[in-house]
């Protein structure tokens, strides 16, 4: 037999919790976001369909895309105990200087798209938690607009080789006048890979108004109406463009850049350099001896070659190679904090984000960019600790197998 009793308000009182009301609802949705999985549901609710698939997509079949997220995701940590990880420092230092978290801010293009608060929060955000940003040439504020937004951010400009190097020069003068302390150049563009999601989609810029257009405007009216009455989109390297994505890039980028062109560029760039694209060993010891500061082994997000390498894979060869002789950055399918521990512990000296904080944009402007630097560096964090190291460089091969 239980023994039943009628509770007292006293009994029941402490129990009585109820969740804070949150009036904002773009702060509620944001809460309520506990992974970038979270942040990624959200973009797709709040933005229409093809702007959402340019972010989330990438070439062809996404073999490229699918793989580096299945290496990501099986792996397996090897954890060692009995640490004093009481107190965990996420600080790295990318190209000679400190970064409070241990990925930057990687170049994207057409930002604006997303969200209408474009570059600008992504650059105010990095101000704020310390984080480098690489402003994309593909960029959709100029260069000048987004070091008047954060003039304390730690700014990167992304280059891409064009047809017309005297416009390069130009675009280069330009950042260096505004304070970017270093340049990336995205080599693995040579044309542009086939976005299937994007050329099913109509995806443009600016969008055209066809009929799956206007339908999706009836679903996501508050993204028409920002992208109508805010300032036209404005790029960082062209004044307009219409048509596709994949068409704006076969026009302006360069098919005949080689390796000997790094000496053009060092003869107008003085600041540290970083080649974005490196998919190979001997690719990355040919740019290292050329001159690079830092390399991204990178896929370019799965967006160009469809069955490319996986950068993660080729990691640890690439760090034996190179010897310490450059920085090696990783980028291409880091959904996590955990990803890019992983990184870490297997050579990287830090790592690169892109949909991470775009998905952040589309579900929240700025308050959701700074929620996804928020998640990704709680996930480090305690990732780190749970490991058994306090700082970035205890990590090491150790503590990660690969499949």
């Amino acid at each position: 037999m239980v023994n039943r009793q009628i509770p007292q308000w006293s009994e029941l009182k402490p129990l009585m919790r109820p969740k804070p009301i949150t009036l904002n609802s773009t702060d509620r949705r944001l809460a309520d976001a506990l992974t970038i999985a979270d942040l990624r549901t959200l973009a797709r609710k709040r933005a229409p369909r093809s702007v959402f698939d340019y972010t989330d997509g990438a070439a062809e079949a996404e073999i490229s895309l699918q793989r580096a997220r299945s290496l990501f995701r099986n792996l397996e940590f090897q954890p060692s105990i009995l640490h004093d990880v009481s107190s965990v420092d996420t600080t790295t230092n990318m190209l000679g200087k400190p970064a409070s978290a241990p990925f930057s801010f990687a170049p994207t293009g057409f930002t604006r798209m997303m969200h209408h608060e474009g570059e600008r929060a992504v650059a105010r955000v990095a101000q704020r938690r310390g984080i480098p940003y690489a402003l994309s040439t593909m960029g959709t504020t100029s260069i000048e607009d987004v070091a008047a937004a954060a003039p304390d951010a730690r700014k990167w400009f992304q280059l891409y080789v064009w047809k017309d190097r005297s416009a390069g020069e130009d675009l280069m003068a330009r950042a260096k006048a505004a304070g970017y302390d270093a340049l990336q150049l995205t080599v693995d563009v040579p044309v542009a890979g086939a976005r299937h999601r994007d050329a099913r989609n109509g995806f443009s810029i600016p969008p055209a108004l066809s009929v799956k257009t206007v339908a999706g405007a009836a679903i996501h009216p508050s993204w028409w109406i920002n992208l109508l009455t805010t300032e036209p989109l404005t790029f960082a390297s062209l004044s307009s463009w219409s048509g596709t994505v994949a068409d704006l890039l076969d026009k302006l980028f360069d098919p005949t850049m080689t390796i000997a062109d790094l000496e053009w560029l060092r003869s107008v760039w003085d600041g540290p350099l970083v080649i974005k694209g490196i998919q190979t060993v001997e690719d990355a010891k040919l740019v290292t001896d050329a001159g690079a500061d830092a390399i991204v082994l990178s896929n370019h997000g799965g967006r160009q070659l469809d069955r490319a390498p996986v950068p993660l894979r080729l990691l640890p060869d690439v760090v034996e190679a190179l010897d310490g002789r450059s920085e090696v950055w990783v980028d291409t399918g880091i959904t996590s904090g955990a990803d890019i521990v992983a990184a870490l512990a297997l050579g990287a000296d830090a790592t690169m984000v892109g949909r991470a904080y775009l998905y952040g944009l589309m579900a929240g402007g700025e308050r959701g960019v700074d929620r996804a630097a928020e998640i990704l560096t709680r996930e480090v964090r305690r990732t780190m600790a749970l490991l058994g190291v306090s700082t970035v460089d205890q990590l090491g091969s150790r503590h990660v197998r690969l499949p």
